[in-house]
């Protein structure tokens, strides 16, 4: 892909949940330079997850001074070539802040903590329409996973939030509002003429879609659930589309003055990264695993557990295109927790060489529904468990039986997909449904294979792995014009990729998902021992 003899970069902000990075991309859209940072994870009481807000600030400030000195070392002048960056960021990661100090107001409440769970409990018996009340407008359950949730219990028991929201001063956002109103300025910005302003207080659709507060089809802020829950609009910033230039980097940041013209939340970013059109499926592997489903134009209601969400809008006057999403909350955050909590493995690479010690594992069931489990179950009272454990298992199997958790839980998103979507709503290559993957954790052969067994299809990796980058700077190129739409859904992966087939048999597959879902069982109403 080219837009041009002329050379010039691209840079994308993707800030997870567990690290920052920053990736300048060439005109190729090949990446020439990254760099990566991991900041504090916090877990104040069981199930709680905070972040710092100004210390992931401060990761993006030195990923891109130190990504812009590396592709400056290789020889890219990308201080004259850089055209725009794209961000992409970790969703329905709740941030409070001072309009009048550009302070937070407390720590950002991760999408992975369930501490509203008496919160959504409350609602459920109180509105008429149960856990499904709003999903008519936002297509989405009430559940602790989602930012209007967060809003609410940071009003109900945080102070200084509740005076701020009271008094006018309250600005809420997901990470890439807070991101954007810090690099246009925050509370210290100025105009041409010197004068103070505001910093851009703006979202996207795709991660407007994840609050609970933006209605699918108008793709504004729905006035009914923001007065049924008593959140005034006043605090809720702009909504935009995907690809169009928000504003420019302002003095004090790395690339001062140049446009920010993407912005995806990361699952929806990968989508594009993946160039998943409609009725094409991919799964990102990260802290946790996310598989979506393009539905095209068409908001498609599911009946099995899935969320229905915003695919992307590359444009303000281009056409929506929705998805099919299931969310799953541990992925390979399980494997963090066999390095960092049991000390089993040292780093999460060894996992691989780990499992392959043994040849399955040993009829060891793991389910890691460590803060309860996403779809298509719903269960906030779900907790971990590892069962069928005898003295014949080792920290082999308990390897293997972490990475097949992944793949089960996939697997069961995907049977909930397919129920939904029908024979017509997905596409088929040569007659079998192929699932695309992205993330870390995808350099995981054996994860990748055990994916292909389980779900019974080919799995397809891309060379470039990271496509959740890659997409955010796809929407920035788009926006200042520097690629076409057709450029990049032509621009393909096929050449590159990586394919897993399925070698287990039909039996084996249906014999081993049965006691998988006998596993999960028995995680349910756990949360009060």
């Amino acid at each position: 892909m080219s837009g041009g003899a002329e050379e010039f970069f691209i840079g994308s902000i993707d800030q997870g949940t567990t690290s920052t990075r920053f990736i300048i991309y060439d005109r190729h859209a090949k990446p020439v330079a990254s760099h990566q940072v991991e900041f504090t994870q916090l877990y104040p009481e069981p199930g709680w997850v905070e972040h710092d807000p100004m210390e992931i600030l401060d990761s993006v400030m030195v990923c891109m001074r130190v990504c812009m000195g590396k592709a400056t070392a290789v020889g890219h002048n990308v201080d004259a070539g850089l055209r725009a960056i794209g961000l992409t960021n970790q969703r329905e990661t709740t941030v409070v802040w001072s309009r009048s100090t550009g302070r937070p107001l407390y720590n950002a409440i991760v999408w992975m903590d369930a501490r509203t769970s008496a919160i959504c409990h409350r609602l459920i018996s109180q509105l008429s329409g149960g856990r499904d009340h709003f999903v008519p407008s936002c297509g989405l359950p009430i559940s602790t996973y989602f930012s209007a949730l967060k809003l609410l219990w940071l009003i109900e028991n945080v102070d200084a939030v509740e005076v701020a929201v009271r008094s006018g001063d309250a600005m809420f956002g997901t990470i890439d509002t807070w991101i954007i109103w810090n690099l246009t300025g925050g509370c210290g910005a100025v105009d041409r003429n010197e004068k103070p302003v505001l910093g851009l207080h703006v979202t996207d659709c795709s991660n407007a879609s994840r609050t609970m507060l933006m209605n699918l089809q108008t793709r504004e802020w729905d006035a009914a659930i923001l007065e049924t829950l008593g959140i005034p609009l006043n605090i809720l910033p702009k909504i935009i589309s995907n690809s169009e230039t928000v504003g420019v980097i302002a003095n004090g940041w790395p690339l001062a003055g140049i446009p920010i013209a993407g912005c995806l939340g990361d699952q929806h970013a990968a989508m594009l990264g993946q160039l998943c059109r409609k009725g094409q499926a991919k799964s990102t592997y990260g802290t946790g695993a996310f598989i979506l489903l393009n539905t095209g134009e068409e908001i498609v209601k599911s009946s099995h557990g899935l969320l229905t969400t915003i695919a992307y809008k590359l444009g303000p006057d281009a056409p929506t295109n929705y998805a099919l999403e299931g969310s799953i909350a541990i992925a390979g955050a399980a494997v963090q927790w066999l390095r960092d909590g049991l000390g089993i493995i040292q780093t999460a690479a060894e996992i691989e060489e780990m499992a392959k010690l043994v040849e399955t594992s040993g009829g060891v069931y793991f389910v890691p529904a460590f803060n309860g489990l996403f779809a298509p179950w719903w269960r906030d009272d779900a907790r971990g468990v590892c069962v069928g454990i005898t003295r014949f298992t080792n920290k082999g199997h308990i390897a293997r039986a972490v990475l097949e958790s992944m793949c089960f839980q996939v697997n069961d998103v995907l049977s909930s997909m397919h129920k939904d979507a029908g024979d017509g709503g997905e596409v088929k290559t040569e007659g079998e449904f192929l699932l695309r993957v992205d993330g870390g954790a995808t350099v995981n052969n054996l994860l990748m294979q055990i994916q292909a067994d389980l779900l019974g299809s080919p799995v397809v990796r891309p060379a470039d792995i990271e496509t959740t980058a890659l997409g955010a700077a796809y929407a920035a190129g788009l926006a200042i014009g520097v690629w076409t739409e057709e450029q990049i859904f032509t621009s393909g992966h096929e050449e590159k990729t990586t394919i897993f087939h399925p070698k287990l048999t039909e039996e084996e597959r249906k014999k081993r998902t049965e006691s998988w879902h006998k596993a999960v069982s028995r995680t349910f109403d756990l949360a009060d021992l």
